[in-house]
C-alpha cells in the first residue's frame, strides 16, 4: 500500500497541516481523527489495514487529516468566542482548503466521503451538512452533534454554525440543501454500549430531524453490547463501507 505525508500551509489556521494518504486511486475518503487527534490517529489504531482491501483494489484512496481539537472543543478553560472561531476556521481550513488539495492529488473527479468516529463524527457531520455540494456522503459514527455539549451550555451563532443538530432543527423544509442530501449518502452510526453518553441521544435526535425535513439519512443504531470504541467502529465501518464506495 502506498503511504504518503503530505504538509499543507493553511491561510485559515496560519501553519502547517498534515496529512497521511493511502492509496493512489479510488474514491476519496477525507477521514477526521477522534478527539484531540492528528493524521497518524487512524493509523495509531490499524485503520489503513482494516480498509486494505479496499485501498489495495484502488476503490478508495484514504486521506487522513489533523485536527486543532485542542484549541476549540478540548479547550475547556479557554475564551469561549476564542474556541468557537477557532473551529470555524477549521471548518474553512477543511472545506476551501483540504478539499481542493485532496482534489489535486487523487484526480478521479469523484466527490470525497468524509468519516469519522466520536469527535471525528463531528467534524464529518459538520462539513458534509454545511456544504452536500462538496461531498458524495458522509458516515459518522458515535458523534455528539450538539456543539454547546462541549462548551457548557454556551452558544453564539459561530458555535451554531458548526452544531449540526441544531442548524439542521431549523433548516426551512424548502431548502435547497434537503434536496441535495438527498441525493448523497447518509449513515450516521452508534453504539448503545459503554461510554456512548451524548452520542446516542443526539443521534437519535438526527432521526428525528431526518424524518421532520424528509432528509433520506440512515440512522443506524447497534446493541446495548456495542460500546464507544475502535473495535466497534472497525465493524459498523465495513458494514457500511461498500454501500458508501458505490
Amino acid at each position: 500500500m502506498r503511504r504518503e505525508f503530505i504538509t499543507q500551509f493553511s491561510q485559515y489556521l496560519k501553519r502547517d497541516m498534515h496529512m497521511l494518504v493511502y492509496g493512489e486511486r479510488g474514491v476519496p475518503v477525507i477521514a477526521f481523527p477522534c478527539q484531540d487527534g492528528m493524521c497518524d490517529n487512524w493509523e495509531s489504531f490499524q485503520m489503513p489495514e482494516e480498509l486494505s482491501g479496499y485501498i489495495n483494489a484502488g476503490q478508495m484512496q484514504l486521506f487522513c487529516v489533523d485536527t486543532i481539537d485542542k484549541e476549540s472543543w478540548s479547550d475547556k478553560g479557554g475564551n469561549k468566542e476564542h474556541r468557537a472561531w477557532m473551529q470555524e476556521m477549521y471548518y474553512r481550513y477543511v472545506v476551501e482548503e483540504l478539499v481542493a488539495l485532496v482534489k489535486d492529488i487523487n484526480r478521479t473527479g469523484n466527490l470525497p466521503l468524509v468519516m469519522g468516529y466520536s469527535l471525528g463524527a463531528v467534524h464529518a457531520a459538520i462539513a458534509f451538512f454545511r456544504r452536500p455540494d462538496l461531498f458524495r456522503g458522509v458516515l459518522a459514527c458515535s458523534g455528539c452533534y450538539h456543539a454547546p455539549y462541549f462548551f457548557d451550555g454556551w452558544c453564539n451563532s459561530v458555535l451554531y454554525d458548526n452544531s449540526t443538530l441544531d442548524f439542521l432543527k431549523n433548516m426551512p423544509l424548502n431548502h435547497p440543501y434537503i434536496n441535495l442530501y438527498n441525493q448523497k449518502k447518509i449513515v450516521l452510526c452508534v453504539g448503545q454500549g459503554r461510554w456512548e453518553g451524548r452520542c446516542l441521544p443526539t443521534t437519535k435526535e438526527m432521526k428525528e430531524i431526518f424524518a421532520q425535513k424528509g432528509i433520506h439519512g440512515w440512522v443506524d443504531l447497534w446493541g446495548y453490547d456495542v460500546d464507544h470504541d475502535w473495535p466497534w467502529w472497525k465493524k459498523q465501518t465495513h458494514y457500511h463501507i461498500r454501500d458508501l464506495l458505490a
